[in-house]
């Protein structure tokens, strides 16, 4: 259930999606000491900070920034991913964590790589550095799986975003909920515990959408969607659009 259409007068129509091979448009360039990925017309005013699943750059990954940043020809944005894990992210292979080895090597990635407290602190020197270096006005963030946990804990009081979006969110807890404070949108897979969506969902206080995708795995947009299915791909785009438009709106 949402509480606001996402639909705007943008009418974002994602180009076409490359299902295999994808060539990114961007660059990598040096942020705060991460490699990062850096998309969009360069004299764009307003940012995206792009926060990655576990796995990292994956063309998936990289094709979806590309189209946040020039797909919305009224709002173009320049896109940005840093390299959190710093050239180690974990091993794709590892999900699902259908055995006891996979499940192993998970856990101790999220303890010793991905645990919140080593990010979070980073996000705002990083978007201070580009706000100086490319002159950018406004920031919105996307983050998927992990990164959808990191989105929602960077959405408090003190923000430096305006809009922030969760695809397919890891680590849904309803007590982050009444903390943040600017317009938010998620995108749940079939994959994620819906009793914790809604219970999150609930304690929000801020203009917000809730778009439910039942028949797509945790990771669609990011490095787990298997652009090669139609259904997938077809998805893949639509949760795009959906992003996009809620950030017109919202921006």
């Amino acid at each position: 259930m949402s509480t606001e259409s996402a639909q705007s007068q943008a009418c974002c129509n994602t180009p076409a999606v490359v299902s295999k091979g994808y060539s990114p448009k961007g660059d990598y360039i040096q942020v705060d000491g991460l490699k990062t990925y850096a998309t969009g017309p360069k004299d764009a005013k307003q940012g995206i900070l792009v926060v990655y699943d576990i796995f990292g750059f994956f063309n998936q990954t990289l094709q979806g920034a590309d189209i946040l940043a020039h797909t919305d020809k009224d709002h173009p944005y320049q896109v940005f991913i840093p390299d959190f894990f710093e050239g180690e992210p974990a091993d794709i292979s590892w999900y699902p964590p259908d055995n006891e080895e996979k499940g192993k090597k998970l856990g101790e990635f999220f303890k010793t790589k991905a645990a919140p407290p080593k990010t979070l602190p980073r996000i705002p020197k990083i978007v201070d550095e580009l706000s100086k270096s490319k002159g950018i006005e406004q920031w919105a963030i996307v983050g998927y799986c992990w990164g959808g946990k990191i989105v929602n804990l960077s959405s408090k009081e003190g923000t430096k975003f305006k809009a922030a979006a969760a695809c397919h969110p890891a680590m849904v807890a309803a007590d982050d909920a009444p903390g943040v404070t600017i317009p938010y949108i998620m995108l749940p897979s079939g994959d994620e515990p819906k009793e914790d969506v809604e219970a999150w969902e609930k304690g929000l206080n801020v203009p917000h959408v809730v778009e439910w995708f039942p028949d797509q795995v945790h990771g669609w947009m990011a490095a787990r969607g298997d652009l090669e299915q139609e259904k997938v791909k077809k998805e893949y785009e639509r949760g795009y659009k959906l992003v996009l438009d809620f950030f017109h709106k919202h921006m």
